[in-house]
């Protein structure tokens, strides 16, 4: 390990550390980010409502957000593997409970619980450990390990829709499970700290939430979450209830939104390496809610699938920079974990909130979308404008720094 040194930004293990670390955020955050799939599946198969069902993605969304701030603090204070071990077999041991589960509580305790919190004890060690290997470098490393989330959205729905048919809902979990264990060794085996460890550090950093920048950006990501995660798990049952499109064709959809972000990320993070995180979001961020306020006017099936691509392509964006977002503002990075997993842990109560919120304003519009979508898009506003804030008072605080 290293202490005090300037980080690499290339070489063979910084870039090692990238690859592994799509690998991790493909099986924890790619996974999570999948659950429109398993809902689409789940409104035919449970008696429970949308909102109620969304709860078991919202849940485990929270938990792998919410545990950053205990998982960020154990790769400050040198417990990677601890972590990384950890999360990996609570994760496996909701995967495989979720295969004999029937009811929707069995899916609420293994599919939401477990498996979101062994999702948490590794997605964000697995960030903050890649951001320490990069400077000048850092968001495009950050968005080519984001890919995996991405790349989770596109494969797990068509693993899901495949198998579904084929195997049936027990194997077709089973065989995620399988799969979860030969890359979580890959990824115990591979990923490593860079830095000391710092174990006399906190786990939450109170200073940071008397920074306004970072106050700003981060409860800027919590209504962007509210937004994102609502239309994530809901897209593929508007296209079902409102355009009457086949279970496949919805899962076309979540394949879709979650694909487009593929190219975002890398193009995203070249862009910010040069532009700076912030000054990227926001332009990228206009997009998003100009795209999300446009839902509104969808009523065919080539215009959801249009929608779907854009709304996927400008969400990534933004999603992409949040490791290095947090980072530009973050002076010591041997606390980077703590910082992140805070950031993260205010989120989680976004991710667990928003879609049963979306599902709710739903129901109250006896099942119509269109509250819930100017909701969503409202979201994304207020998200912007927090960014933008969080610019100008980062602005201004390097004016007074130079005077």
């Amino acid at each position: 390990m290293i202490q005090n040194s300037a980080a690499p930004d290339s070489g063979l293990r910084a870039w090692t550390q990238v690859a592994v670390g799509c690998l991790a955020v493909f099986l924890t955050w790619g996974y999570a980010n999948a659950f429109g799939a398993f809902q689409s599946y789940y409104i035919s198969v449970l008696p429970q409502n949308q909102s109620a069902i969304s709860w078991i993605g919202s849940l485990q969304a929270w938990l792998t957000f919410s545990t950053g701030a205990i998982s960020g603090w154990l790769l400050d204070a040198g417990y990677l593997t601890v972590a990384l071990v950890a999360g990996a077999i609570l994760q496996l041991l909701g995967i495989f409970l979720m295969s004999v589960s029937t009811q929707y509580w069995q899916l609420v305790l293994t599919q939401g619980i477990l498996s979101g919190l062994g999702n948490g004890l590794i997605f964000t060690p697995t960030l903050a450990l890649v951001l320490t290997y990069f400077s000048s470098r850092r968001s495009l490393a950050l968005g080519l390990v984001t890919l995996g989330n991405s790349l989770g959205g596109v494969i797990y729905p068509a693993i899901v829709r495949g198998l579904l048919a084929q195997v049936g809902f027990s194997w077709m979990a089973r065989t995620i499970g399988f799969i979860h264990l030969g890359g979580f060794c890959l990824v115990v085996g591979f990923l490593r700290a860079r830095l000391q460890p710092q174990r006399k550090g906190p786990v939450v950093d109170i200073a940071a939430f008397r920074d306004r920048v970072y106050v700003a950006y981060v409860f800027g990501l919590f209504f962007f979450c509210w937004a994102r995660y609502y239309t994530f798990y809901y897209v593929g049952s508007f296209g079902i209830q409102v355009l009457h499109i086949s279970y496949t064709e919805a899962t076309y959809l979540i394949m879709i939104i979650n694909g487009t972000g593929i190219p975002a990320r890398i193009i995203v993070g070249l862009l910010a390496d040069r532009f700076g995180p912030f000054n990227t979001s926001i332009p990228t961020g206009l997009c998003l809610t100009a795209v999300a306020f446009s839902w509104l006017g969808i009523s065919n099936r080539v215009g959801i699938f249009a929608w779907t691509a854009f709304y996927g392509l400008f969400s990534a964006g933004i999603q992409s920079l949040i490791p290095s977002g947090v980072a530009s503002i973050s002076e010591r990075m041997d606390m980077i974990g703590a910082r992140l997993g805070m950031c993260f842990t205010v989120m989680s109560f976004a991710a667990l909130s928003g879609p049963p919120i979306g599902g709710a304003i739903q129901n109250v519009a006896s099942g119509s979308y269109g509250a819930a979508q100017v909701w969503a898009g409202l979201a994304d506003a207020s998200c912007v404008l927090l960014i933008i804030l969080a610019r100008v008072l980062q602005g201004r605080r390097k004016i007074e720094e130079k005077a």
